[in-house]
């Protein structure tokens, strides 16, 4: 049975989660495995991608511990639904025992939990299209019909709950909450934003938050930003305030990028960026000065457990508020 589905412990306001980090960059620069197109559940079909995938996520539960902070880990599914599958030779039944396995070997990382630092296990869902450009737009209802098979197959598991990662659009957000909710399982959505704090299609972060409030009755259990710097984050100056909506305190994650470059900028580099992971935790500590309901943090492209270590130190010696 799931441990935290009915009870996740990262919405207490009180008590600091963290995430892992950038899964597909330290598999590729760090451990030296191929990705096509980014796609990181391949590894669960090998002993020795396994082996990486158990050792990345000890390192992350291991910074929980030290810290007695809570963690949120990720499933490497990012890439592990129909269409993804699809282009890298695999069959809906295929990835359907691909998504279970990769519950199973996150939940390996539990082993180390304390009453502490309590290990929350997400299956993690990526786009249908780029993480990067919205593309051609679904439908609220055609992003549910695709979505609801990984969500299905998450909800059948030990999972605690789903996270849709690097939304670029509302639209599909909401088809993403809508296929939790009738799966019984819960949601959390991150949007991606550009250096200006607004989603690829152009619309505000607040405004995506409360529309998708609006679409699913308030669904997911919180909303959280990531593939994106800390300076990009609210960088267009909205805070809800002026239109009476409870969009910031629903605002309660980052997973930040090591880098300040755009994503155009990103798509071209010919070399990971990986920042400072010093001066990425400080980045954290002032936007949670500035945005005290950000209690779920960990990292993206670029960072690694040293990153989300540093950030984690950081925020435990200067908590927000």
């Amino acid at each position: 049975m799931p441990r935290y589905r009915d009870d996740l412990p990262q919405l207490a306001t009180d008590r600091l989660f963290l995430t892992d980090g950038g899964i597909e960059t330290t598999l590729i620069f760090d451990d030296g495995f191929d990705l096509p197109d980014f796609a990181a559940f391949p590894l669960l079909e090998t002993e020795e991608g396994r082996a990486a995938l158990t050792r990345y996520f000890d390192a992350y539960a291991a910074i929980a511990v030290r810290d007695r902070v809570g963690i949120v880990l990720e499933t490497p599914t990012w890439r592990a639904s129909p269409d993804w599958g699809a282009r890298l030779g695999y069959g809906r039944e295929q990835l359907d025992e691909l998504n279970r396995r990769a519950v199973e070997l996150t939940l390996a990382a539990r082993r180390v939990e304390t009453p502490d630092a309590p290990v929350v296990i997400s299956g993690c869902i990526g786009p249908r299209g780029d993480g990067y450009q919205p593309g051609e737009l679904m439908s609220p209802d055609e992003a549910r019909a695709y979505h609801a098979i990984q969500v299905r197959t998450f909800a059948d598991t030990e999972a605690d709950l789903v996270t849709a990662i690097t939304m670029t659009n509302s639209a599909e957000a909401i088809g993403i909450a809508r296929a939790a909710e009738a799966a019984g399982i819960p949601a959390v959505i991150s949007f991606t934003v550009e250096t200006d704090g607004r989603l690829p299609t152009g619309q505000r972060l607040e405004d995506a938050i409360v529309e998708v409030d609006a679409a699913t009755r308030g669904y997911p259990a919180y909303y959280m930003v990531n593939c994106a710097h800390p300076t990009h984050v609210l960088a267009d100056g909205g805070d809800g305030t002026d239109r009476g909506t409870p969009w910031p305190e629903r605002l309660r994650g980052l997973r930040a990028n090591a880098s300040r470059l755009s994503h155009a900028e990103l798509d071209e580099a010919e070399k990971l960026d990986r920042g400072d992971p010093a001066e990425l935790a400080r980045d954290y500590v002032r936007l949670r000065a500035a945005h005290p309901p950000l209690t779920v943090l960990g990292g993206c492209c670029g960072t690694s457990h040293e990153h989300v270590g540093a950030i984690s130190a950081a925020c435990v010696a200067r908590p927000a508020g």
